[in-house]
Formats: structure tokens, C-alpha cells, sequence
């Protein structure tokens, strides 16, 4: 018996669950029988639970007008252990039976014994008398006629409770485990709660209470004095047992979707969640089949502020036969789901196993497949209204961009989902087919660029020539964003290609063609000086077609990091390591051709490519461009003391003396004659 408690049930709160399991299914039964025939609820019409806590004897007990038990029934369901009439009822099924089932006590009786010492079944079934069984779960047990209080019709079970166990006679604790495992029951669960109260006694009541009588020789004074002693009345603290219906939330995930008003779901919506504010949207459905399950799931308005915390999320309960199982979202939905609401109930999980056990059926695979497939429906549903999507991608739009990371087989779905803004559409956000429907004829790819904000991207180096051009650039903002386009890398047959790498193909005509390899056979030789010059930093200088009023900017190679992504991975700490520094390193220096700047440089390599001052212009240009391409410095001090140089020389301003300067700056200057001896021995 202790294997079996221990193995199937590591919450000892379950017995609860179990007990009104049992009485419910009686319950059920009995409903069913008198369908058939009326008469069969003439031994007891009201079809009820209830729940009895006795603080003084130490005993729980809990009663159901169900269809009880007969003496055989007892000694082969509740004397047997581990003997349940769920395999006999499965194989009556499979032979053709219509019934469900209902009304057998196995297993789940046991776990009456994680919290009594002793139970005491007393029973009544329509077609025997009344009985009483009793075991300590030592090995024996007894069944004798009971010629105690009738039942009328149903069952009382009478739990002992354990020294150790007296917090289940409490109300507020019996309260919130039927408020979790039970609240769904199809019938009314009734706990009577035992109150004190302040009662005012009554003039008899109060002379009986003080043995206040008349006395012989009293004079009438003395009565009077009495009298007015007496309007002050005398209260005493009595107690009193009131019944409260604890299950009056009803489960309308069982009703028909049309027949429910917005108001009932979003009633039912509150107080499933304790949230204050309305649901966004709401998905209710049955699917029927091999797999049978009922759920309703709701998209909350806001998101929580611990979204992505690594904990385990309660946000989608799950039930079996509207008795709660358990309520891990995880198991239930994928991580990026985590932020759904609501119920799931089925018809085919059983009830008497552990939830560890529970987690690797396949019924629960499948179920967890069907609410995925729901959930993006709804997503979709709701993306029709522009309004209402607008503020769940406001407060969503990671988690659909987490699943589009994630979640392989629904790839496509997510993608439609995603929204972005825009070189074309800065005041809303478009789908990537409302993209892909605005590009041009000649364009072959679809051009994004990733960024801190929604302004640094759109004053991009990287978008000139394309804005220019009339060519759409998608922004995003996210850090997300640049794991999403890594995974998806094509849509409807266009390649996905980001603006700050190298190889950018822009639609050019044949003469465009023609003078821009002319540009670059002009300045072969200053790229070859700056390569030279920045060799250690760079790995290709290119003439580029992609800048309009910049002189220059810095791009990865195909497969490295983007300044963005470089900016992202840093951040975290964990991730970013030496052994990755490989990727990082891969910059290409790209020069506009048409600028004034590129070309005075031209004219001077082509004079003195060993010019000191050309030399320090390309470093100066090259710093420059890394910050305006998004990079970050490995020594931000130099890169100031150059700038503040051309200040000084701008302003006729001598340079400081290393004599007058404080130590810290004297630090500095060493490590800027450091830095410019090895960037002479490329020379």
C-alpha cells in the first residue's frame, strides 16, 4: 500500500482531487442510470457533494448522493488494492459499450491514506442495504452492516486524519485545494465551515444563564434595581456551522461557443487569471477524434513584466474530465507560447497516475501539437484587424520572433506573422508579403537592416544608395531579429540579405555597370595604400556603390557578425569569448568613389603614397567610419586625441607638454606612441 500511495502521488493535497474525483463519477453514474429510469433518484433528487472538516474528533468527511456501493462492490473495489474497474470498463468499451467511465473507485481511493491513518467508507446503494467498510491499510479490513444514520442513496467517506495532517480541517486550506484541483466539478461541492459568532441572550435565556430568580422578601425597589442592571444584555460566543458553495465559477469551455456572450468569456477570463484588464482575443474549441479535449485559450492584453524569466510558467491549466491535473504551461505549449491563458480538458487522459507520468503520454504530445496549431490560427485571426494586432505585436512580437528561432514546423505561419517598419512605412508596420508585393521588378533580394533604435537605422550609412534608389529597406530594432533573419534567410522565394554586410547586388543597368568598374580601376592604387596602411584592422578595401554623401563605412564579410550582432553577443557576457573574436574580425572597408574627401586622397597617394599625412587621414577616416557603421573601439581615447589635435591645429592651439600634463594623461600619450610605432612598421 505505501508503494502504491508513494509511487503514484507526490502532493499528499491530491487525496482531495481523488475523493471528489470518485464522488463526482458516482454522481455521474447515477445521472446516467435515471435517464433511463426516473426512478433511481427517488432515494435522493439533489445530486450534491459535500465536504465535512470535524476539528474536535480529527476526522475529514466527504459526501456524495451518488449511486453508492453494494457489498460486493466494496470487497472487490475498495478491498482489493490496486483492483479498479477501469480495465474491466475499457474492455466493456472496446466490445461496444456506450457508457463512460464513471462510478468505479481504484487507485485514486488509496491516496485517502497519504494523510489518514483510518478510513471509513459507510455506503448505500438502490439495490442493497447499507454498509460500512473500514481498514487501516494494514493488510485487513472489515464490511458489516450499518445501522447508523441512513444515507438514503450515495457515499460518506470518513478520513482519520494523521497528527501531522490536522491542516486539512482548516477551511482556508480546504478551500484553496478545491479551488485549484476542483472548482470545475460538475456539481455542487458544499464545505461546512464551522464560525463563531456574538450572540445577545434573551431575558429568559439570560436568567437561566446567571440562576438570576426572584428571592423571597425582595421589596419592590430592589426588583427595580435589578431590572435596570439587566438592559444592559449579556452576549456569549456561540458556534455555528454554515455551508459554503465553493465551485460556483462554471466551466463554459463545455458549452456550445455560440451560445456564449463576450461578457461570459471575459468574466470567465478574470477570474481564471486575477487579471484587471479585458482579454485581447479568445480561441475556443473542441477537437474530436482519437483524441478528444475541450480548451479555450486567451491572448492577454498586456505582457507580463517577467516574460522571458527562466521559471516555470501556470499560465494554461490543464484538466481531465473538469478535474484539475496540473497547470505547467510548458509541457502544454512551447516556450514562446508561454504568455497564452486558459483551460485545457480531456476525455482521454487518465486521472489515478502521477504528473510525472502524465508528461510523457502521447495523448499529451498530441494535445500540446493540436494547441500549437490553435494558437497560430488565432494569431492569424486576429492579424485581420489592424488595430487589435497592432497591440499584441506591441507586446508579443518577441515571442513570435522566439518561435520563428525555435520552432521548425511552423516556420512558415510565424514568418507571415512578423511585422516591421520600414524605409517606405515609418508610421506602420507592414507584413514581409506586403514587402515582397512593393518591390521592384529588377529587385532580387529583400534588403533589412538590424540597429539599436528605429532612428540609428534609419540615418544608416548602409541606406543611402537604396533610399536613393527608390529600393525599400526593412528596420529592425530587436536583438531577436538578427537570430530571426539568420533562420530565415528566404520568403516567397527571395533571399534575405542584410544592408551592412559585404556583396551587395543593387539593380544597376549595364552602363551603371560599366563606370563604376572604371571608378574602381581609378582607384586600385589608393585602395592598395589603405589596405597597406590597415592591414592588421581590415581584411578587403572595396569601391562601393552603396554610399551617396558618406566617404566610407565598414562591412562584415558574408559570414560574420554585424556591427549590431557584435554589439548584442558582447552584451552577453557568457557567450561573447575569445574563441569567437574570429568572427568579429572580418571588416571591409568600402569607399564612395564620388566623394571629395576619397578623391583629394587619390591625388595624393598618386603624389606620395608614403605621405605622413595621408597615412594618419586614412586612420582618422577608418575610426571614424567604425563608429558611424555601429562598431565600438577598442580605444575610444586615441581615436579623441586625434580629433582634439585637428581642434588645436584648427584653432592655432600648441600642443600640451608631456611635463604640464597629469599622469593619467602622460599614460595616455604613451599608449597613442604605441599605438602609432606599430602602425609604422607596416610601412
Amino acid at each position: 500500500m505505501s508503494l502504491i500511495i508513494n509511487t503514484f502521488y507526490s502532493n499528499k493535497e491530491i487525496f482531495l482531487r481523488e475523493l471528489i474525483s470518485n464522488a463526482s463519477d458516482a454522481l455521474d453514474k447515477i445521472r446516467y442510470e435515471s435517464l433511463t429510469d426516473p426512478s433511481k433518484l427517488d432515494s435522493g433528487k439533489a445530486l450534491k457533494i459535500s465536504i465535512i472538516p470535524d476539528v474536535h474528533d480529527h476526522t475529514l468527511t466527504i459526501v456524495d448522493t451518488g449511486i453508492g456501493m453494494t457489498k460486493v462492490d466494496l470487497v472487490n473495489h475498495l478491498g482489493t488494492i490496486a483492483r479498479s474497474g477501469t480495465k474491466a470498463f475499457m474492455e466493456a468499451l472496446q466490445a461496444g459499450a456506450d457508457i463512460s467511465m464513471i462510478g468505479q473507485f481504484g487507485v485514486g481511493f488509496y491516496s485517502a491514506y497519504l494523510v489518514a491513518e483510518k478510513v471509513t467508507v459507510i455506503t448505500k446503494h438502490n439495490d442493497d442495504e447499507q454498509y460500512a467498510w473500514e481498514s487501516s491499510a494494514g493488510g485487513t479490513f472489515t464490511v458489516r452492516l450499518d445501522k447508523g444514520e441512513p444515507l438514503g442513496r450515495g457515499t460518506k467517506v470518513i478520513l482519520f486524519l494523521k497528527e501531522d495532517q490536522l491542516e486539512y480541517l482548516e477551511d482556508v486550506r480546504l478551500k484553496e485545494v478545491v479551488h485549484k484541483h476542483s472548482q470545475f466539478i460538475g456539481y455542487p461541492i458544499t464545505l461546512f465551515v464551522e464560525y463563531e459568532h456574538q450572540k445577545e441572550l434573551s431575558d429568559e435565556e439570560e436568567e437561566e444563564y446567571s440562576g438570576d430568580k426572584p428571592k423571597v422578601g425582595d421589596t419592590g425597589s430592589e426588583k427595580e434595581k435589578r431590572k435596570g442592571d439587566q438592559q444592559k444584555k449579556r452576549t456569549i460566543k456561540e458556534r455555528v456551522i454554515v455551508p459554503e458553495e465553493l465551485n460556483k465559477t462554471k466551466p463554459i469551455w463545455t458549452r456550445n461557443p455560440d451560445d456564449i456572450t463576450n461578457e461570459e468569456y471575459g468574466e470567465f477570463y478574470k477570474s481564471l487569471t486575477n487579471d484587471w484588464e479585458d482579454h485581447l482575443a479568445v480561441k475556443h474549441f473542441a477537437v474530436e477524434g482519437q483524441l478528444e479535449f475541450r480548451a479555450l485559450l486567451y491572448i492577454p492584453r498586456r505582457a507580463p513584466l517577467d516574460l522571458f524569466e527562466n521559471r516555470k510558467r501556470k499560465n494554461i491549466k490543464l484538466y481531465v474530465r473538469r478535474v484539475f491535473i496540473m497547470e505547467d504551461c510548458e509541457v502544454l505549449v512551447p516556450e514562446y507560447l508561454n504568455f497564452m491563458r486558459g483551460v485545457v480538458d480531456s476525455e482521454d487522459l487518465p486521472l489515478n497516475i502521477s504528473r510525472e507520468m502524465l508528461q510523457q503520454t502521447k495523448i499529451l504530445k498530441a494535445i500540446r501539437k493540436n494547441l500549437v496549431k490553435k494558437c497560430l490560427e488565432l494569431f492569424a485571426e486576429l492579424a485581420e484587424d489592424k488595430e487589435s494586432y497592432t497591440v499584441f505585436y506591441e507586446q508579443f512580437s518577441k515571442n513570435i520572433k522566439l518561435g520563428l528561432h525555435n520552432d521548425t514546423q511552423n516556420h512558415q505561419k510565424l514568418t507571415e506573422l512578423l511585422r516591421y517598419y520600414t524605409s517606405a512605412s515609418m508610421d506602420e508596420m507592414v507584413s514581409l508579403k506586403d514587402y515582397c508585393e512593393r518591390m521592384k521588378e529588377s529587385q532580387k533580394l529583400i534588403y533589412y537592416l538590424a540597429g539599436e533604435n528605429l532612428e540609428q537605422v534609419a540615418n544608416s550609412v548602409f541606406v543611402e544608395k537604396l533610399c536613393k534608389c527608390g529600393l525599400e529597406v526593412i528596420y529592425m530594432t530587436e536583438p531577436i531579429d538578427e537570430y530571426c533573419m539568420a533562420r530565415l534567410k528566404t520568403f516567397e522565394g527571395k533571399a534575405c540579405f542584410s544592408v551592412a554586410k559585404a556583396g551587395l547586388e543593387l539593380p544597376e543597368t549595364e552602363e551603371e555597370k560599366a563606370m563604376l568598374e572604371e571608378k574602381k580601376a581609378k582607384l586600385e592604387n589608393l585602395c592598395k595604400v589603405i589596405k597597406k596602411r590597415l592591414e592588421s584592422r581590415i581584411e578587403e578595401v572595396a569601391v562601393s556603390n552603396r554610399l551617396v554623401t558618406s566617404p566610407c563605412c565598414i562591412v562584415t564579410s558574408s559570414y560574420g557578425w554585424t556591427a549590431n550582432m557584435e554589439r548584442i553577443l558582447k552584451a552577453q557576457t557568457l557567450k561573447y569569448c575569445s574563441t569567437m573574436d574570429y568572427m568579429s574580425t572580418k571588416k571591409h572597408l568600402e569607399i564612395n568613389p564620388d566623394d571629395a574627401i576619397i578623391e583629394i586622397l587619390r591625388q595624393k597617394v598618386e603624389t606620395d603614397e608614403n605621405d605622413r599625412a595621408v597615412k594618419d587621414l586614412v586612420v582618422l577616416l577608418y575610426e571614424t567610419a567604425l563608429l558611424s557603421s555601429g562598431f565600438t573601439m577598442e580605444n575610444p581615447q586615441i581615436h579623441a586625441n586625434r580629433i582634439y589635435k585637428m581642434i588645436r591645429l584648427g584653432l592655432g592651439i600648441d600642443e600640451p607638454t608631456q611635463a604640464s600634463s597629469p599622469a593619467v594623461y602622460k599614460k595616455t600619450v604613451s599608449a597613442q606612441h604605441e599605438e602609432a610605432s606599430k602602425m609604422e612598421e607596416v610601412d
